[in-house]
């Protein structure tokens, strides 16, 4: 009878001290986020919400946007750091998949900025890009922010544990991903079909999960949450008044499964939360801060709900503290065994070598510089942290497409109208060479081609071969107003064309300076219809030189830069001439351009040039002298632009230029500015000491540029005191 009272005694004990622990046991409460693009922006609203109410989030799932914004909370940022980092980044260069200019080469700048239009061309069928983008630009952002916790493959051991979504493009089917490297869960989770390439993970190629699974509600249950507190910010079926056009009513057919699904989803949802996204778009990030009070808002109409699961007296402390990211020891660099490029090659754009200790600005750098060769389909890498370093490993998938058709458009008011039709092939003869060649069809029919060996750090090669030709009404003559005189004229028409080939060898010089050399053939021909005599040339020769250069360029945009400094040094010496006008002696032109471009006050930007060039040796042919004038177009020879004076207006053997520009971007991309330039230009300008007196010539710009997809769109209207007449110049596109 003891036994048995001392059984039920027990009994009892353990029954009341279970019951006890099911009282005070806490619920867990798991947070899902669905995708959205920027409507996403609305769940960090929440989550500040979310932490003013006490909530401890113990399971996030996200897809899309939902997965970015959940994986950096898992990762240890709280609600106010998500903020920041948010209104610190730069969408509209997250959707381009921007590559500074600083990352490309001479050749790539020249490349990346005459073409309006790249698409792919194989088996003399043209296609089209992948995506818009290869999402590099994120990628690099979530390797950054996700650094701290770089050691950590199973996401259910991160700070919360994480799952995000993904699709199964072959298969049509959702993915969850729950382990691997953080950085590239996130990037193929938010792989917007179209917008940015798919991520191949474990063997399989995923989208966007927003695709077939975008409020993962279901698998944070699994997780083990008890309380789901989820925040929708998918748009909701249009009425026919909303479905004015094509587009919207195909992202409405492509949507319909997905809002449908979410009626059952919404009801295994404890706490909803629908941010108000009505006006909002997938790419409306420049409204981000509004998106996020829209989250705000949201979240506390259901706040009294939060504050019972939660605890107002809680403070949300960072896991991540700043510059906690700061730099990185690289122990050692794995690269993908490649068919067409180098290790060699691949470490030279680096910029950086194992056992190096580089800032995360550094790494960006070198995978820029990577993506910038265009030499690559894929780009991804893996940081794993080692005790004696990190090993960075890189994940290289090289471009099967070799061949691709570029276009572009422009008008100046030198060469006129022109549309450009290029054809580039890679690796025609050796593993890192590329072929080009423009052909420019319109009122002057130019072409250029450049063949070029990129050996990075090592001599590169090329040759060069272009022509070049325009017809115009000029008031120079070329002989210092002789003809004018002897005609008894003020201007003609003259024909002018340049046929230039060389051939060089150049390398980078202390990772920033290029410097070359090489040899060049000319032939000029210049001729008149306007003089009444039977010679209607003035020069129709060929002319043989050597050349040397030494650049640099850092400006972030060539049309519109707003930070960097460039500078340009050129001597070029000619040997021989056929000499048709009988006047050729053997001498040498040198030349040199530095500018500096600076922003202040957030949209002005100020930009100095200086600019000189002079002969040396004795006076020779007048055809290859400084010819200053006009603005606009893209300068050959020793034309210069110049305000104030039309088209090849001023020439002489020498000149000194400086151009002040002061520019204000009052819209997004529209930019008005205000120029003012001065010259002294004489032949012998430097023998004289003419250079150090009062410039002789002066002139002045108002205009307004726009930036569009086709190129600088342009008008200016420039003036000069020693002038009675201004001058209106019109340019539309890059310029070729």
């Amino acid at each position: 009878m003891k036994k048995i009272f001392w059984l039920f005694l027990i009994f009892f004990f353990l029954q009341n001290l279970f019951a006890q622990e099911t009282v005070t046991k806490k619920p867990k409460i798991g947070l899902v986020l669905s995708g959205g693009g920027a409507k996403g922006l609305a769940h960090i609203g929440v989550l500040k919400v979310l932490e003013q109410a006490g909530v401890k989030v113990d399971y996030i799932g996200g897809t899309s946007m939902g997965s970015i914004i959940g994986g950096l909370y898992a990762s240890g940022y709280n609600a106010r750091q998500l903020d920041s980092i948010f209104n610190a980044t730069n969408f509209d260069e997250l959707l381009q998949d921007y590559i500074p200019r600083s990352s490309k080469s001479f050749y790539e700048k020249r490349n990346d900025e005459i073409y309006a239009l790249t698409l792919p061309f194989q088996n003399f069928k043209i296609g089209f890009p992948l995506a818009y983008s290869k999402g590099m630009y994120n990628y690099n952002l979530f390797a950054k922010l996700t650094f701290p916790v770089r050691d950590i493959t199973d996401f259910s051991k991160l700070p919360i544990p994480f799952i995000c979504m993904a699709t199964d493009i072959e298969k049509g089917k959702p993915v969850v991903l729950n382990k691997g490297y953080l950085p590239q869960a996130m990037l193929a989770s938010s792989a917007i079909p179209s917008l940015f390439a798919p991520v191949e993970i474990d063997g399989k190629l995923l989208i966007d999960g927003g695709v077939t699974d975008n409020y993962p509600v279901e698998e944070v249950r699994k997780m083990g949450a008890d309380i789901i507190i989820g925040v929708d910010v998918q748009d909701n079926l249009k009425d026919r008044n909303n479905l004015k056009n094509a587009s919207k009513i195909l992202i409405q057919v492509s949507n319909v499964e997905m809002i449908n699904k979410m009626e059952a989803k919404r009801k295994q949802t404890d706490i909803y939360i629908k941010p108000d996204i009505t006006n909002f778009s997938v790419i409306s990030f420049e409204e981000g801060k509004k998106i996020v009070r829209n989250g705000e808002e949201a979240a506390f109409l259901v706040f009294e709900q939060l504050k019972k699961i939660g605890d107002t007296t809680r403070v949300f402390k960072p896991v991540i503290k700043p510059n906690s990211n700061d730099s990185i020891l690289i122990g050692k660099i794995d690269v993908t065994k490649l068919d067409n490029n180098t290790r060699a090659f691949v470490l030279g754009k680096l910029h950086f070598k194992p056992k190096s200790k580089i800032s995360f600005s550094d790494l960006r750098k070198g995978i820029d510089n990577l993506n910038a060769t265009q030499n690559f389909s894929s780009i991804n890498y893996i940081i794993e942290k080692k005790s004696d370093g990190d090993a960075l490993k890189i994940n290289l998938t090289e471009n099967q497409i070799k061949t691709f058709l570029k276009f572009g458009l422009h008008y100046d008011g030198l060469y006129k109208s022109a549309l450009l039709f290029n054809i580039t092939h890679k690796k025609s003869l050796f593993k890192n060479d590329v072929a080009s060649f423009d052909l420019a069809l319109g009122d002057n029919i130019r072409y250029n081609f450049d063949y070029y060996i990129d050996n990075g750090f090592y001599l590169s090669f090329g040759l060069k071969a272009r022509f070049n030709t325009f017809s115009r009404d000029i008031t120079n003559d070329f002989n210092n107003g002789q003809t004018f005189q002897q005609f008894g004229i003020n201007s003609f028409n003259i024909n002018y064309s340049d046929f230039s080939n060389q051939a060089y060898v150049q390398t980078v010089f202390i990772q920033k300076f290029l410097i070359g050399g090489g040899i060049e053939f000319k032939h000029l021909k210049i001729k008149s219809k306007t003089l009444d005599t039977e010679n209607q040339i003035f020069d129709n020769s060929d002319y043989l030189g050597v050349f040397g250069y030494f650049k640099y360029d850092s400006f972030n945009n060539k049309y519109f830069p707003k930070k960097g400094w460039y500078f340009d040094g050129n001597a070029t010496s000619y040997l021989y001439s056929s000499d048709y006008s009988n006047t050729f002696k053997r001498y040498s032109i040198i030349k040199g351009d530095v500018g500096f471009v600076k922003t202040f006050y957030k949209k002005f930007t100020l930009k100095i040039n200086s600019e000189t060039g002079f002969s040396v040796g004795p006076k020779s042919s007048p055809y290859l002298d400084f010819i200053l004038g006009g603005y606009g177009y893209m300068t050959i020879n020793n034309f210069k632009h110049f305000y104030g004076y039309d088209f090849v207006s001023l020439a002489a053997d020498s000149y000194i230029k400086s151009c002040f520009t002061v520019d204000y971007e009052f819209i997004k991309k529209n930019h008005l500015n205000f120029s003012a330039n001065y010259a002294n230009v004489e032949n012998k300008l430097y023998s004289t000491g003419n250079w150090l007196k009062k410039p002789t010539y002066n002139g002045y710009a108002l205009g307004y540029g726009m930036e569009t997809v086709i190129g600088p769109i342009e008008v200016k209207y420039s003036w000069s005191p020693e002038l009675s007449k201004g001058y209106t110049w019109f340019n539309v596109g890059f310029w070729f």
